[in-house]
C-alpha cells in the first residue's frame, strides 16, 4: 500500500494556523454521543468499532486519565452502530446521517475520486480519513467435496459473491475476471455471509467469497461442521493488483480454520472515515484517544484484530485527505512530517 502523499497530508491539515491552537476537549457535564457505523454484528468491523468505542469514550463523571480513568474524549460516549457494511457506511457519512464509519480503503478511495465502481456515480468529495486501522482478507471458501482446486474450477458452480454491489461482490468480480471468468460463467448467489454459510452447511452452495478479518467467525463455525478448503489467490495476485492497487498479498496461517493449511491470499485495509464537516476538536481528541498508550491494553485484549491497530501504519494506504483534526494529531506525534 502506498503511503499518503505530502500534498494529501497538507490538504488534510487545511488551515494549519487555526488548528495549531486546537484545545484538548474539556470535560463535559452532559454526555455527548458519537456514532460509528460498522457492519453486521458478526463482522470484524463491528468488533473493531466496539474496541474504538471502549478506547475513545470517557463518560461524564469519569476519573481523569492520569488517575487511572478512561483515556478517551472527556464527556464523549462512542456508540457502535451495526450496518450492512462498507457501501452503506460511505452513503451514511456522505449524507451526514452518521458521525463516522468504517469501510474498505479501496471503496473509500473510489468514492472520493469518482473512479472504479463509482465512475457512473457522483464522487463523494466530502469524505475524510481518521486512520487506516487493520487489514481484511479475501477468503474464497469451497466445499471440499466439490473438488474445486482453483478459481477456474468455479465455472458452472453455485457461488455466493456477496450482496449486490457490496465490497465483497466487487472483489469477487475482480477475482473471477482475473481467472478469465465472468459472473455468467458461475451460478452467482447474491446473499449475506450468514446466508452463504447456512447454504453451504446444507450442501446448497459450492463456494462463497468473504472479505473479513482473520479469523472470520463465520468460516470458523462452518469448518467445525463441514470439511472446507480455502482457495489460494496468488495466481491472480499480479493481475488483480494492476487494477486494484489497494490489494496486498497476504497469508492465512495454517490452522486458522479447522483442517485448512496455510493459504496465500489478498488483503485490504479498513479505514475510519468522517465527513469533512466533522468537528476538528472532536476528531483530534478521538485520534489522540485511539492511539493513547494507556489504551494499548484495550486494543491488544482483542487478539484477533486489536493487535493490528498500530499508529505507525495509521496513515498508510488511504489515498485521500485526512481530516484536519486527525492530520494535526499525526503531525504532533511525529507520524507525519
Amino acid at each position: 500500500m502506498a503511503r499518503l502523499g505530502r500534498r494529501e497530508v497538507l490538504a488534510g491539515l487545511g488551515s494549519a494556523a487555526a488548528l495549531a491552537g486546537i484545545a484538548r476537549p474539556a470535560a463535559a457535564q452532559d454526555a455527548n454521543f458519537f456514532r460509528i457505523a460498522s457492519g453486521p454484528t458478526e463482522s470484524s468491523m463491528f468488533q473493531v468499532a466496539s474496541l474504538i468505542g471502549q478506547a475513545a469514550s470517557s463518560p461524564p463523571g469519569s476519573r481523569d486519565c492520569a488517575r487511572g480513568g478512561p483515556c478517551g474524549v472527556p464527556g464523549l460516549i462512542v456508540v457502535n452502530q451495526t450496518t450492512a457494511g462498507s457501501l452503506a457506511n460511505i452513503d451514511l457519512v456522505a449524507g451526514g446521517r452518521i458521525d463516522s464509519a468504517l469501510c474498505q480503503a479501496d471503496l473509500a478511495y473510489w468514492a472520493f475520486h469518482g473512479t472504479g465502481p463509482w465512475a457512473r456515480r457522483e464522487a463523494v468529495r466530502n469524505l475524510r480519513a481518521i486512520a487506516n486501522l487493520y487489514p481484511e482478507t479475501l477468503h474464497l471458501v469451497v466445499r471440499r467435496a466439490a473438488g474445486i482446486t482453483d478459481v477456474r474450477g468455479l465455472r458452472g458452480k453455485s457461488v455466493a459473491v456477496g450482496e449486490r454491489e457490496s465490497g465483497t461482490a466487487i472483489a469477487a468480480r475482480a477475482v473471477l475476471q482475473a481467472a478469465g471468468l465472468g459472473e455468467r460463467d458461475v451460478r452467482p448467489q447474491y446473499v449475506t455471509a450468514a446466508q452463504a454459510v447456512e447454504a453451504m452447511g446444507e450442501n446448497k452452495l459450492d463456494a462463497f467469497f468473504l472479505t473479513a478479518g482473520v479469523p472470520s467467525q463465520f468460516i470458523a463455525d462452518l469448518a467445525e461442521q463441514l470439511e472446507i478448503s480455502i482457495l489460494p489467490l496468488n495466481g491472480q495476485a499480479a493481475r488483480l493488483r494492476a487494477t486494484q492497487p489497494f490489494l496486498v498479498e497476504s497469508t492465512i496461517p495454517a490452522g486458522t480454520y479447522r483442517g485448512v493449511g496455510e493459504v496465500p491470499s489478498l488483503s485490504i485495509g479498513i479505514v475510519w472515515i468522517v465527513g469533512e464537516g466533522a468537528d476538528d476538536q472532536i476528531v483530534h481528541g478521538l485520534t489522540r484517544a485511539l492511539w493513547h498508550p494507556n489504551n494499548r491494553r484495550t486494543l491488544d485484549a482483542n487478539a484477533a484484530f486489536g493487535r493490528f491497530l498500530r499508529p505507525e501504519s495509521a496513515v498508510d494506504g488511504i489515498g485521500f485527505q485526512l481530516h484536519p483534526g486527525a492530520a494535526l494529531y499525526y503531525t504532533e506525534s511525529g507520524l507525519l512530517r
